[in-house]
Formats: structure tokens, sequence, C-alpha cells
């Protein structure tokens, strides 16, 4: 089954999405899957961020974190959402493993 999303070019959709868990994968991997990422944010907490939105209206983000420089090696990479079933859907994507966020 392939899923349908589309990269939002200013991020806007972004807005009140919170962390659902990880991808582990490299920065190539990501720019080779989702093209080049949105500039950090403003207030430095991240250096690279995706957000995509599916057919459906589910918004998922994948971005560092709280990094001085994007991490070129393999890295948890955070994947923030809103709606049900997020991880699910990215991990179907982009064919990479995703693992749930846990207190």
């Amino acid at each position: 089954m392939t899923t349908t999303f589309k990269i939002s070019s200013s991020g806007s959709e972004a807005n009140g999405t919170s962390l659902c868990g990880y991808v582990s994968t490299t920065y190539a991997k990501l720019v080779d899957l989702l093209g080049q990422p949105l500039e950090g944010s403003s207030d430095e907490k991240t250096t690279a961020e995706w957000v995509l939105v599916f057919e459906d209206g589910t918004v998922a983000t994948i971005y560092d974190w709280k990094l001085s420089s994007t991490p070129e090696y393999s890295y948890d990479w955070h994947v923030g959402g809103k709606g049900v079933g997020v991880l699910k859907k990215v991990e179907e994507a982009l064919n990479l493993k995703t693992r749930p966020w846990e207190f």
C-alpha cells in the first residue's frame, strides 16, 4: 500500500504538532526521500525539518532537536504529528522503521 503525502514548502501546517516518536536514519537518506529540508527554527531548537501532509490531512514533522549543527550521521530524528497513526504513516510512506516516544 502506498501512503501519499506532499511536502510543505512553508511548514505552517506543523503548528500544534508534538513528539510522537523517532526514525533512525541519515540526513542524506532523508534528503534523498524528501528533498531539502526547511531551515531551522528561529529559536535555534532545530536545524532541519520536513513537514509531510498526508492525503487525509494528517500532518507529520521530521526534525532534529537542540543540536548545534545538522547531524550527517545516523541519528534518531524526531517525528512529530497531529492525528492518529502518524508514526505508521511515516513508516509506510518512507519505508523506514519508526519507534514511539515513551515517557
